[in-house]
């Protein structure tokens, strides 16, 4: 059984434990060929032996709110479901914690973010708040086991936990794969502690930075849960049922009810309600494009409105929704609510045919699988799935509208031109700030649909063969044999 993180899971304390349910790993198999599948047994039940008397830890900065908590979530649980200890942790940062680690966060993705610096303040700011979070975590560690940080908030935990001598696994997330300054800036910041690690993991290639020693690099790709209430099967009409519930959709078809399976197996429904920022609703039957980000510069908002505005709106009639989280619920984004303020304030200023198709949502977070259903439902629904980010480290929402079999408009840039065969298992844009491009992409598969359910079952096989969660799972259980052998 698994139990998502519920904001309580973020106490006072300095250092919050995530109660990490268990999935059955055996369902998750089950979706590879069967070769694939028994050698994943095979690295299950061999891992299960090799860590009997260890835990596997991993500390983060928030438990809900981007890829990788959603990542987190359920591979933990279907480590544990294969026998491995596997533990969560949630580091506590004040608002100057945060700001700096947006600030390196940003300059990663080679963007200046708010342009302040990262001088000796900001790295006192950061050693001090992890300084308190690692007293904790080393409360809780034993020497024998492994810890795994992940991202740019927890490499300051690396040096402390190796004088213990617990061996410590760094996974960064995000990258450029043409670094400029800015993003070196931020290497250097962060290289005297990512040095320290045993291993330091990266989503791709080209992420890979020569500060770490080639021989301490690996990649692992970020994966989908095909079983998660984000990606799970629905019942027929359910999506359309749950776009209505949650006050996005106009209707469903009789008899259809909005319910989804949540991850301990019982069917739930979906009853809480988006706050959304249009005209009118969608109306039954009209067709619209989508994209699914946090509300975050590097996502694109504005260019993806204006993009949609002047070079979609014009020459179809479908609608676009912008969907994100309600702001108030990802504790680790200082900039989320100035960016969706910005968004509310460029659609306010369309002209009224345009606005009216225009429609800027903020998703409930208080429950985590309903938001996942939602999620589910909008991109199952959606006639064309956009991901127009600036800057992506790997771009999960992909691989999500790629497993629905949705047709995918999206830069090429980071993971997303790892997972996007372009003209074939989606469209990739050369120049995500060419909004004629874009505009042209999104329209030729709107008015072609038989090109976009063919690109839709081509996307569909893409992520069954590269980018499902026992991929990952298998290639973790080998990161750690490397690890217990002594090699680095």
């Amino acid at each position: 059984m698994l139990r998502v993180p519920a904001l309580s899971d973020r106490t006072p304390s300095v250092l919050a434990e995530v109660n990490v349910g268990t999935l059955d790993v055996d369902r998750l198999i089950e979706l590879l060929d069967g070769p694939e599948a028994e050698a994943a047994r095979e690295a299950a039940a061999h891992a299960r032996d090799r860590l009997a008397e260890r835990s596997v830890w991993n500390v983060n900065s928030t438990a809900r709110g981007g890829g990788v908590a959603e990542m987190l979530v359920t591979l933990l649980a279907y480590a544990r479901g294969a026998g491995v200890d596997t533990r969560w942790l949630v580091i506590e940062g004040d608002p100057e914690f945060f700001t700096v680690t947006k600030r390196i966060h940003n300059r990663l993705h080679g963007t200046p973010g708010d342009g302040g610096p990262l001088g000796p303040a900001e790295r006192e700011a950061y050693d001090a708040t992890l300084g308190r979070n690692c007293e904790a975590l080393l409360q809780r560690v034993a020497p024998s086991d492994i810890v795994i940080l992940h991202d740019p908030q927890t490499a300051g935990l690396i040096t402390p936990l190796r004088e213990q001598g617990i061996p410590v696994i760094w996974r960064c997330h995000v990258g450029i794969d043409d670094p400029n300054d800015l993003a070196q800036e931020a290497w250097n910041f962060l290289a005297p502690y990512v040095r320290q690690a045993d291993i330091v993991v990266f989503s791709r290639p080209e992420f890979a930075w020569d500060v770490v020693d080639a021989d301490r690099r690996t990649i692992i790709a970020p994966s989908i849960d095909a079983l998660a209430p984000k990606n799970q099967e629905l019942e027929p009409g359910a999506a359309a049922a749950i776009l209505a519930a949650a006050r996005i959709g106009a209707g469903a078809p009789n008899g259809a009810r909005p319910v989804f399976k949540r991850f301990d197996g019982t069917m739930d429904t979906v009853t809480a309600a988006a706050r959304i920022d249009e005209d009118r609703p969608l109306g039954d039957g009209e067709r619209y494009v989508l994209q699914v980000s946090r509300w975050d510069r590097l996502k694109d908002p504005a260019g993806v409105i204006q993009g949609f505005a002047e070079h979609v709106a014009p020459r179809a009639d479908a609608h676009l929704i912008y969907a994100g989280p309600a702001v108030e619920a990802v504790a680790d984004d200082p900039e989320g609510a100035a960016v969706l303020q910005q968004a509310l304030a460029q659609r306010a200023e369309l002209e009224p045919p345009v606005r009216e198709r225009v429609h800027l949502a903020m998703l409930p977070m208080d429950d985590l699988e309903e938001n996942a259903a939602i999620v589910n439902a909008l991109q199952r629904e959606a006639a064309v799935v956009v991901q127009k980010s600036l800057a992506e480290g790997f771009g999960l929402t992909v691989a999500e509208a790629m497993w629905k079999a949705r047709p995918v408009v999206a830069s090429r840039i980071g993971g997303i031109a790892d997972q996007i065969e372009d003209g074939r298992s989606g469209v990739l844009l050369d120049d995500a700030t060419d909004l004629a491009t874009y505009g042209a992409a999104v329209i030729g598969l709107l008015e072609d649909p038989e090109r976009a359910a063919a690109m839709g079952a081509a996307a569909r096989q893409r992520v069954r063969e590269r980018f499902l969660g026992t991929h990952s799972l298998v290639e973790y259980f080998a990161l750690f044999e490397r690890i217990l052998a002594g090699s680095k």
